[in-house]
Order: C-alpha cells, then structure tokens, then sequence
C-alpha cells in the first residue's frame, strides 16, 4: 500500500505543481538512489551464508556502493542530457550534484523522494526485519537483486519519456505513464517477495 500510495505523490505533481516529462523522469530516477540505498542496508543484516558470507560483506559492500553509485550517476546524467536539456557547467561530477540539487529545488520534489524513502523503509521493516527475509538473504544475492529491476522498468519508463515529450507532455499521458510505472514496481515487488497477486493490500 506504501508503494502506491508513494507513486501517487507523482500524480500529485503533474496536477499541481505542473510537472512535466522531465521531473518525473527525475523522480522516478531519484528512486534508484533510493533503492541503493536500502539494499546496502540490507546487505548490512544480511544473516545468511554462516561465517563466510558475513566475511564476504567487508568486501562486496564497498564494492556494490561504488559500481551501483557509478550506474546510477550515468543513468541520472543520461535523464538530465535528454529531458532536461544538460548539465550545469561541463559535465563533472560536481557538475551533475549541481544539476541534481538545482532540479530537486526547481520542481519541489522533496515531498516525492520522502514518499520514496518511506515507501521503502516500510517494505524494509515489514518485509525484510519482521518477515524474517534476513535470515536466509546472502551479499552476493543481494548484489545483483537491484539491477534486473532497474533496467526494465528504466527501459519502460524512458520510452513512455520519449513518448510524452512527442506529444508535448499531455497531463493525460503523464498520468498514464505514472500508472505504468506503478504496475511495474508492484509486478517487481511481487516478484521479490514471492507473494500471491492477493496479497497486494499487504505490500510496501
């Protein structure tokens, strides 16, 4: 239910804040930074494996914060090179912080990555912590888990982009692109936790 009710914060900003292509293309890669982050937490309690798979955690933690860190900045770059017409400056890193602060302040949406954060923070206490998904969860499963999601949903969502951007971003389209995006994070969520169709109400 947390998961929807975040997705419905988008709809709140195409309808009220005027959002169009662009920032809700930056939201919805705002979540990845999100996601990230909670999988490195869960790599942190990760208690499956014995003795060796906690060892592995001091290497492969370090390691996913640096390879995901490095996707997720090129994929955020890509986000504001083609929908939010460039960088700040040349191109550096500090250049893309720049541009990532300057459009979280432009487009106000504060209010939609907190949705994001406790969207997640709720699937991670209630799933992972109180379900007990910890116990069996390993580093190296963990590892890859974020990315198979990213990149279909990702793919999807940048052609609706596209998409949007040809037929000058209708508020109908919009919304419609937030309904795809949602369907498609609660078939990954579904896929994650192994839960039935009817169990829907339950989830983040």
């Amino acid at each position: 239910m947390a998961l929807i009710i975040a997705n419905l914060v988008s709809v709140g900003g195409v309808l009220f804040f005027g959002w169009e292509v662009f920032p809700l293309m930056f939201l919805f890669w705002s979540e990845n930074v999100v996601v990230g982050i909670f999988n490195v937490l869960k790599m942190i309690f990760a208690g499956g494996g014995g003795g060796i798979g906690q060892a592995v955690k001091f290497f492969l933690i370090p390691f996913f914060c640096v390879h995901y860190g490095i996707f997720t900045l090129v994929h955020g770059v890509f986000v504001c090179v083609l929908f939010g017409g460039g960088l700040n400056g040349g191109g550096s890193p500090f250049d893309s912080v720049a541009t990532f602060s300057r459009t979280m302040h432009e487009y106000h949406l504060g209010w939609g990555i907190l949705g994001l954060i406790i969207s997640r923070g709720i699937s991670f206490v209630t799933n992972y912590i109180n379900n007990g998904e910890y116990k069996t969860a390993t580093a190296p499963m963990l590892m890859t888990q974020p990315y198979g999601r990213i990149i279909v949903l990702h793919l999807a969502i940048l052609g609706g982009g596209f998409l949007m951007m040809a037929l000058h971003s209708p508020t109908l389209g919009l919304l419609l692109l937030v309904v795809l995006k949602t369907l498609l994070d609660l078939g990954a969520h579904l896929r994650e936790h192994n839960k039935p169709a009817d169990t829907i109400v339950k989830m983040d």
